[in-house]
């Protein structure tokens, strides 16, 4: 593999992606250029890299990789949205250089050596890249508004809430036909970082109803499972009275329902940055390892996701370290996050945040 970084530096900042990119995290990249603002400047990167993990981002990386290979034509990114679990899994078993997922490595989990894609006494980064709301979808003929407070969200996906027309739901839905329906709550059946925030909201928004802690794997019997963000929208919109839940990119068509209590909120990027932005760092971490514990008590639409890229603090491999800060290093950067939001709906990382990615990628060896 030959990497070369000392050319396209007349690129845009934020697409060439060189590790000269990620050694200016901290700096504002200037965002008024375009992909293809100097055209005659030709980055020599070159190589090949291989992610898996997180569906809900799959629209992000699929319009992060597009640009950066645009910016970038001698490299190669394959990114396969297995789901967070099998992200976490390949990465620890060295079987793709990066991984996505909607949940960090745990403290327990992530300890020196622990995956052999690392050097010998290296943890991995968890890398806040991709902020979304997660919505709620449902299918039920006639009905396109819904508002359901977080108990009633419990009651439906925990089995105790079956008919549409439970009083639980009439009541904060004044004016709506509700049929006598049965109920199809649809989960996910793989291990997911989307199921894992979900659950996490449901835990400490109803603790009465939710009385199962977050997990990334479906604790409750009970309902439809499908695999993946897309085969949960595939189940959701191919049945009657069904309802599930997805990140909000990959909502299309289906109807999303409000949540809350005495106001009710759809999802938005707006909310899930303000989420993100009011949640402390996790306690017990190193200084590059950015995992955020989120707040669900703010304000507005509470179900969010915080998706992580991973990567080794040290690679085992110093040529594919570099290879992975050009890409991560664009993926953080103002002009990626922008990418991102116009091509998948999520929100920007904010400012402070953003330079705390571009620092720890940086940092990587």
């Amino acid at each position: 593999m030959k990497i070369r970084l000392t050319a396209a530096l007349g690129l845009s900042a934020a697409l060439l992606l060189s590790a000269c990119a990620a050694n200016e995290g901290t700096t504002t990249p200037d965002t008024t250029d375009s992909a293809t603002a100097d055209s005659s400047a030709v980055s020599t990167l070159e190589g090949t890299l291989a992610g898996k993990g997180s569906s809900a981002m799959n629209s992000a990386q699929t319009t992060w990789i597009a640009k950066f290979q645009d910016a970038n034509p001698g490299m190669t990114v394959n990114y396969a949205p297995d789901g967070s679990g099998a992200g976490r899994e390949a990465f620890m078993g060295a079987g793709v250089d990066f991984a996505g997922s909607d949940r960090a490595f745990t403290l327990e989990e992530n300890v020196a050596g622990a995956s052999s894609l690392c050097a010998d006494d290296s943890i991995a980064y968890n890398l806040p890249i991709y902020v979304s709301p997660i919505a709620v979808i449902f299918n039920l003929e006639g009905v396109t508004e819904l508002n359901l407070n977080p108990d009633t969200l419990a009651g439906i996906f925990n089995g105790s809430i079956t008919k549409w027309n439970d009083p639980g739901i009439v009541a904060t839905n004044e004016g709506v036909e509700l049929p006598d329906m049965d109920i199809t709550p649809v989960h996910r059946s793989d291990d997911s970082g989307t199921t894992e925030n979900f659950t996490d909201y449901l835990n400490k928004t109803a603790p009465s109803v939710w009385t199962n802690e977050a997990d990334g794997e479906w604790t409750y019997e009970g309902g439809e499972a499908a695999k993946g963000t897309s085969g949960v929208v595939a189940a959701v919109t191919g049945g009657t009275g069904t309802i599930g839940y997805a990140d909000s990119s990959q909502a299309g068509e289906l109807a999303v329902a409000k949540i809350g209590d005495d106001n009710f909120y759809g999802p938005t990027a707006e909310d899930a940055a303000a989420a993100v932005d009011v949640s402390p760092m996790e306690e017990g971490r190193e200084a590059n390892d950015l995992a955020i514990n989120l707040d669900r008590s703010a304000e507005g639409y509470g179900i969010v996701l915080v998706a992580y890229g991973m990567a080794c603090a040290e690679y085992a491999d110093p040529a594919k370290a570099e290879l992975v800060k050009a890409y991560l290093g664009y993926v953080a950067s103002e002009q990626g996050q922008l990418d991102a939001a116009e091509g998948a709906g999520s929100a920007p990382l904010a400012p402070a945040l953003r330079d705390k990615v571009l620092a720890a990628i940086d940092s990587i060896k």
